[in-house]
């Protein structure tokens, strides 16, 4: 069974940063894709920033610039930077990743449960 395990949500004041993880174990035989998603309230859950095995970047509008995904396979960990923060940047941020279990295996889209992001005028 795979997990994703987020951390490094919190409150913070407009201007600040925060640094979200995101670590994925259990059964792990390839990780594709890894990504970070948002959902604010009354809104749909969109698209942060993802990579891929390659470090491969791409990000949602115009949060290029002030929000950096990295990852480090070695740890299976996938990392988002977010500095500047706004209040429109509040929401529940998920962790994505799209995880081969065994060499018998396909590849599925895992979810973390998410962690809060709070972000203060």
């Amino acid at each position: 069974q795979v997990q994703l395990v987020e951390s490094g949500g919190g409150l913070v004041q407009a201007g600040g940063s925060l640094r979200l993880s995101c670590a994925v174990s259990g059964n792990i035989f390839r990780i594709n894709t890894m990504g970070w998603y948002r959902q604010a309230p009354g809104k749909q859950r969109e698209l942060v920033a993802s990579i891929t095995s390659g470090g491969s970047t791409s990000y949602g509008d115009s949060l290029k610039g002030r929000f950096t995904i990295s990852r480090d396979n070695a740890k299976n960990t996938v990392y988002l930077q977010m500095n500047s923060l706004q209040p429109e940047d509040t929401a529940v941020y998920y962790c994505n990743a799209d995880v081969r279990p065994s060499f018998l295996s396909s590849f599925s889209q895992t979810w973390g449960q998410g962690t809060q992001v709070t972000v203060s005028s």
